[in-house]
């Protein structure tokens, strides 16, 4: 893998209490991981990127966290995590955590001794106000759920900002030292050995806030301090992080203005996400079209995280209103199907009918797209939501592992379950479950396990560059092609449902000895790129070339 491991990771996210529970108390914990290790390395997985793990009040997830220097006590113990951080080593699997340190819980004792008194060492940790700000009912990430973002503690006689929910304070990275105990938590899990971090809500972390301004000063040298840091406490480590901003403001967080990559090291591409939403709604790869060629450039080094699926909602949110209303009627078209105004709570498999066919052909788009691919745990065996459940927590039911009850998750009382596991429907867990699909050679999962090892023989998807052919196409089909030292893939997908051919002919000088390595059906012979057929719903990775001495 190269200098750079991230650019040609496979990158594979769960919750710790929903995957595995190894002492039958109900709740997923890291010694039910460590069993399933073998079933991570067999698919392909050699990223591991874990939610949130720190102890919690859990109102929120575990994303209002009250230690970071700790395991949540559910999950076991620093030990246990050492240790997992050793199995999944011993695999090739590197491991990355969350990092949520935009806010804490109310609960951490920074937050009750800033609220305790003026004179605390730890008030001005946290954003107050002696009076109610203006902008109090502004800036809400949770609409529907959240009607302020300025809250009133009778203790602490004064207004304390929360860009989440009230149970989650914002720290103050005007702070000097908020910014050093940031960094001491940075250094304190690097030294037991995680590979990076998962930044949270990362433009809230460098927003430096004033009261009654909506539009508070940024400080992305923040970023590069952190950048800096975590690169002389392990050189090798990444920062993955989320910011769903406008796309003129994305290189900013890869870089400074001179061009160096002296930020993060990758970005989720909720651009990218949110037109392959709409690609697929419409049958169309216009949208997909539109974001490649949109796409800022990035520096050296800088890399898109693509997704379809993560753990929060589909974000649609940087679509138009009416491009959004075109996802929600083929996607979510009931509105206890739709989140906060802009989202989706559904899992893919139910979202694309259970047809495996257009299953296949999403995820085949999403892994050869330029970046590096995240997957969803329960994804690569096609498990659905559970829509009775409260909001995100539709698509964090536990993992179904077999037919046995709880679907293997777990052998608590199924009343004792962290979250019911699905027992009813086309997706339940005698229906859907890794046991049936690892002895079927024809499953969605023995496909996933394929299309995975194909990938990882064609580094260049990842580390080189990705660029739209463009030349007459039938309707629905995408061609695009990726580039690097290791050589050259072409990749054909068919959004439609009418059977297609396609002429690359003008490829074929640049050809040696093409072949497909991955395909919805067996084709004819791929011979001189002209006549190239394609199914509906059908895709075909080709190797055009592979580089010289490789």
């Amino acid at each position: 893998m190269a200098d750079r491991w991230y650019s040609e990771a496979v990158v594979y996210c769960l919750d710790i209490d929903t995957y595995a529970d190894s002492d039958g108390d109900g709740v997923g914990d890291i010694r039910g991981l460590l069993g399933r290790l073998d079933y991570l390395a067999r698919l392909g997985v050699t990223c591991l990127w874990l939610h949130p793990i720190h102890p919690s009040p859990n109102r929120d997830d575990g994303y209002d966290a009250t230690d970071f220097y700790n395991v949540d006590p559910r999950f076991g113990t620093l030990g246990d995590f050492a240790e997992l951080l050793h199995q999944a080593q011993n695999r090739g699997i590197r491991v990355i955590i969350d990092l949520v340190v935009n806010h804490t819980s109310d609960q951490h004792p920074w937050f009750q001794s800033a609220r305790s008194s003026p004179d605390s060492p730890y008030r001005d940790w946290y954003v107050w106000s002696d009076h109610e700000p203006d902008d109090r009912h502004q800036g809400m990430v949770f609409p529907g759920e959240q009607n302020e973002t300025w809250t009133y503690d009778k203790t602490a006689k004064a207004w304390y900002y929360h860009r989440f929910y009230k149970f989650q304070p914002d720290l103050n990275f005007a702070n000097p030292r908020v910014r050093e105990e940031i960094k001491k938590v940075i250094s304190f899990w690097l030294q037991l050995g995680v590979s990076g971090f998962r930044m949270d809500a990362v433009p809230f972390i460098i927003e430096l806030t004033e009261p009654g301004n909506p539009n508070s000063p940024k400080d992305f040298e923040f970023l590069t301090e952190l950048r800096q840091h975590v690169q002389w406490r392990r050189g090798d480590a990444v920062l993955l992080a989320e910011a769903n901003v406008e796309p003129d403001q994305l290189p900013t967080f890869f870089g400074d203005s001179g061009g160096s990559a002296n930020r993060l090291h990758m970005l989720f591409d909720f651009m990218l996400n949110g037109r392959l939403m709409l690609a697929l709604a419409r049958q169309d790869p216009e949208p997909i079209i539109e974001a490649l060629r949109d796409t800022p450039a990035l520096p050296e080094g800088g890399q898109w995280a693509t997704f379809l699926r993560n753990h929060d909602e589909i974000d649609l949110s940087r679509l138009t209103a009416e491009q959004r209303n075109q996802v929600y009627a083929e996607f979510g078209p009931d509105e206890n199907m739709r989140i906060y105004d802009r989202g989706i709570r559904r899992r893919l498999a139910p979202m694309l009918g259970n047809d495996r066919r257009r299953i296949e052909l999403a995820y085949s788009l999403q892994f050869s797209l330029r970046g590096t691919p995240v997957l969803r745990y329960g994804e690569e065996i096609g498990m659905g939501e559970d829509l009775s459940l409260p909001g995100r927590e539709a698509i964090r039911t536990p993992m179904q592992w077999s037919y046995q009850p709880n679907a293997g998750f777990s052998t608590a009382d199924p009343e004792k379950l962290v979250r019911p596991v699905i027992d009813k429907g086309d997706y339940r867990y005698d229906q859907v479950n890794v046991t049936a699909q690892r002895s079927d050679p024809k499953s969605l999962l023995a496909w996933f396990e394929r299309m995975v090892r194909t990938l990882r023989e064609a580094p260049e998807v990842g580390s080189g560059s990705t660029t739209h052919i463009d030349v007459p196409m039938p309707p629905g089909v995408l061609a695009h092609r990726a580039d690097g030292p290791t050589g050259t893939m072409v990749f054909l997908h068919n959004l439609g449902t009418v059977d297609a051919e396609v002429d690359l002919g003008m490829l074929a000088e640049e050809a040696d000895l093409p072949i497909d390595v991955l395909a919805d059906r067996n084709y004819q012979p791929v011979g001189k790129l002209d006549r190239l057929k394609l199914a509906g719903y059908g895709y075909r990775w080709i190797r055009l070339r592979r580089g010289r001495g490789l």
